[in-house]
């Protein structure tokens, strides 16, 4: 089985409180002056067949960036896997890509390898991950997965659980190592953000 890229619908997911970068909106903050969440729709697009925004606050601002908004449909900010939820219940292929708004350099290849992954193991679930001195850390937000496990990621959140990484275990799940660590900097803090500022990838 191969997966073609048209199957696939792309996700940022942008929905958060931002409390760890004082409560801002952290999609709409600037990266080389554009909105991260912009950053991500252009870095996604060419990958996936569509691209949608998850987002819970100022949605005429994000609907501007000409791709589909779906909030929530919990209104108490439970976290990546509501917004990952929200896609699924969207989505209209057969597969979501998902990744956060605050990481704009994530690999170029991330959805293909999760695809062909997830594909060759016969997975329900391919989720990146990165090694640093020879330890492997999952990215569990950078993850592709059949739009079929709405229903489990429903109940998983009704039964008051929010840890991505956990749900995702639950199903046949793959990981897929990506050697660039750096790729996957993410912009927590408004200190994280500077850091970003000089780097410009490819």
């Amino acid at each position: 089985m191969s997966i073609q890229s048209a199957d696939i619908t792309g996700l940022i997911l942008a929905g958060g409180r931002g409390s760890r970068m004082g409560g801002v909106d952290k999609g709409l903050q600037l990266h080389h002056g554009i909105p991260l969440a912009l950053h991500a729709v252009q870095r996604l697009q060419p990958q996936v067949g569509a691209v949608a925004i998850n987002a819970n606050r100022n949605l005429p601002t994000y609907e501007a960036m000409a791709v589909p908004v779906w909030p929530d449909a919990r209104p108490d900010f439970s976290g990546p896997l509501a917004g990952m939820l929200a896609g699924l219940r969207h989505s209209r292929t057969a597969f979501v890509a998902t990744v956060p708004c605050d990481t704009p350099n994530f690999p170029l290849d991330l959805v293909q390898r999760l695809a062909e992954a997830l594909a060759d193991q016969g997975a329900e679930i391919a989720v990146a991950a990165t090694r640093e001195a020879d330890v492997t850390r999952p990215e569990p937000v950078f993850c592709l997965m059949q739009t079929s496990l709405r229903e489990s990621l429903a109940a998983f959140l009704d039964s008051g659980q929010r840890k991505t990484g956990l749900w995702s275990r639950q199903h046949r799940n793959v990981q897929v190592v990506f050697d660039d660590a750096a790729a996957f900097f993410n912009a927590n803090t408004t200190d994280d953000l500077a850091l970003l500022q000089p780097q410009s990838r490819p």
